[in-house]
């Protein structure tokens, strides 16, 4: 089961909506995406922006685990016209104060 801050974040981001989630992001947050690390909410909100127009595809959260106290992962299973297809993405999240402090998809 994963925290409300997650599940809210997820549908932000699955849907596209940057705003709502943006919202979840602590202020210092980091995102690590693809090998890249974007910090803070402007470079995060400008990776959501971009990955949110770049391809299209489909989303369904196949799994979900608790590592520790902060940290969660949510596997994805992606399909769409980015290379390769369709993909098994883990999104683990860390919490601090109920915000998302750190984000990395692997």
């Amino acid at each position: 089961m994963l925290p409300d801050t997650i599940t809210k974040y997820l549908v932000g981001h699955v849907t596209r909506n940057v705003p709502a989630a943006m919202r979840w992001y602590a202020d210092h947050a980091e995102v690590t995406d693809d090998g890249k690390t974007y910090r803070g909410r402007d470079e995060i909100r400008a990776w959501l922006a971009r990955s949110a127009s770049e391809y299209s595809y489909t989303t369904e959260l196949i799994s979900t685990r608790q590592i520790d106290e902060h940290t969660y992962v949510a596997t994805h299973h992606l399909e769409g016209n980015f290379p390769g297809g369709t993909v098994d993405l883990d999104f683990t999240f860390t919490l601090v104060d109920g915000l998302i402090s750190r984000l990395v998809i692997a």
